[in-house]
């Protein structure tokens, strides 16, 4: 039995190639996801150079990601694309023979776990109340409150569809809208009063902007889909429009939307159902930034707290 060719120049590239196509149409992996695998085995790919992908080893893999730490990439990126490269070497001992994962005993350095940005209750109110001047400021409107009451990710809101026969998502009479999360994990999330209200509106009017066959819910000025760029750059230009202090994007829309309901309700599981999480600890974070509240709350309130 003849040796596997080498996996190196053109080789490496076409069994990359091939990786990701599997990726797009048998996993049904996401356009996020698949694009950003892309630039990480096209990482691996520039540090292993001249040295076939069937020669590196864990010592190669171990320097790589010192290289990338060195150029200040953090533990969080570093541990990303370890993650990407070990899926990939699992694939090529699969289709092209390759007889170790080097990635196996290789770990990213601890990174730090930052809090994520929040409005408080009040920013948030004074985003969304903002009044509408034109019908592309209704639609904002509209993408924003939904943001904001049912902690949607910018992907999912932009992936919105509102044509019942091309799969509606939206449903205001059951004050409820139906995502496809990370995963392809599909999850129904409750819409707020005033998200309906802001929705309403728009739909009366979006005819106005959409072509005839569009199915988006959210659409430009030329009638197709909102893109999520479009969105972001929308949303920052009407955060500084209000006198925000904060840069304010989709994200931070989200985890608002977490940490205010946590703060109100205490109920974790639930958060975590709303969100689309697999794993609790990643919820968890949460409760850090509700933490921190009560406690500028105790320091404002207590008489021994206070200093002098």
């Amino acid at each position: 039995m003849s040796e596997p060719a080498l996996l190196l120049g053109d080789a490496a590239r076409g069994a990359l190639h091939a990786y990701l196509e599997e990726l797009t149409h048998q996993r049904r992996s996401s356009v996020h996801t698949v694009n950003g695998y892309a630039r990480d085995l096209e990482t691996l790919l520039q540090l292993a150079q001249d040295k076939p992908l069937q020669a590196v080893d864990a010592r190669d893999i171990r320097r790589f990601v010192a290289q990338l730490h060195g150029r200040a990439l953090g533990g969080r990126t570093l541990a990303r694309k370890l993650s990407a490269w070990r899926g990939f070497f699992r694939w090529l001992a699969l289709h092209h023979g390759v007889k170790q994962n080097p990635c196996l005993t290789v770990r990213a350095p601890k990174a730090k776990r930052g809090l994520p940005q929040v409005l408080s209750p009040d920013q948030a109110s004074a985003l969304l109340e903002a009044p509408t001047t034109d019908l592309l400021e209704i639609r904002d409107k509209a993408m924003f409150e939904l943001l904001y009451s049912s902690g949607l990710r910018l992907a999912e809101l932009a992936g919105l569809n509102c044509d019942p026969h091309l799969g509606s998502q939206l449903d205001l009479t059951e004050s409820e809208v139906s995502v496809t999360g990370k995963r392809r994990k599909t999850r129904a999330v409750p819409v707020g009063k005033m998200a309906c209200v802001a929705l309403t509106t728009w739909l009366a009017r979006r005819s106005e902007l959409a072509c005839p066959a569009e199915a988006a819910l959210f659409v430009s000025r030329r009638g197709t889909r909102l893109s999520p760029r479009m969105i972001q750059m929308r949303l920052d230009r009407w955060a500084r429009k209000c006198g925000l202090p904060v840069h304010v994007h989709p994200h931070v829309l989200r985890h608002s939307f977490a940490s205010h309901v946590l703060q109100s309700s205490g109920d974790l599981r639930a958060v975590q159902e709303m969100l689309g999480h697999a794993d609790i600890s990643a919820t968890q974070v949460y409760t850090h930034l509700d933490f921190q509240h009560l406690a500028r709350v105790y320091d404002v309130a207590h008489p021994r707290a206070k200093r002098k």
